[in-house]
């Protein structure tokens, strides 16, 4: 899967993802960093990569309702620290079926996974 982190997420991830065989790319290497989110919207759309992120900014499903896009994640963690950030998005990569996640809107705290996909027409 082609990635996009968000400048919210841990560069750790790069590697951590990469080694699992995706292609990582972050808004930092692209110095976009503190660029307005419609511009980070829009490089990941461009690029057909699939967003992660913690920003609310993306949390409107009406805005980026599956199907529209490459794939959002938007990760709400109660304590987003640097570590806890970095296992949990980890852990999904490993154990879940994320191949499956293109187009759809997904949401993931520390124990729930909602992954909202593109309705069928």
């Amino acid at each position: 899967m082609k990635i996009k982190l968000d400048e919210n997420l841990p560069a750790t991830l790069v590697d951590l993802l990469a080694a699992l065989g995706h292609d990582v790319d972050t808004v930092a290497m692209e110095h976009l960093n503190g660029r307005p989110d419609p511009e980070i919207w829009q490089a990941a759309q461009w690029e057909k990569r699939f967003l992660i992120t913690q920003d609310l900014d993306f949390s409107d499903i009406r805005q980026f309702k599956p199907g529209s896009h490459c794939g959002l994640l938007l990760v709400r963690l109660a304590k987003p620290g640097r570590k806890a950030l970095t296992t949990r998005i980890h852990q999904l990569f490993q154990m879940e079926a994320t191949a499956t996640w293109r187009g759809c809107f997904v949401v993931a705290t520390e124990v729930k996974l909602r992954i909202h996909r593109p309705q069928l027409s």
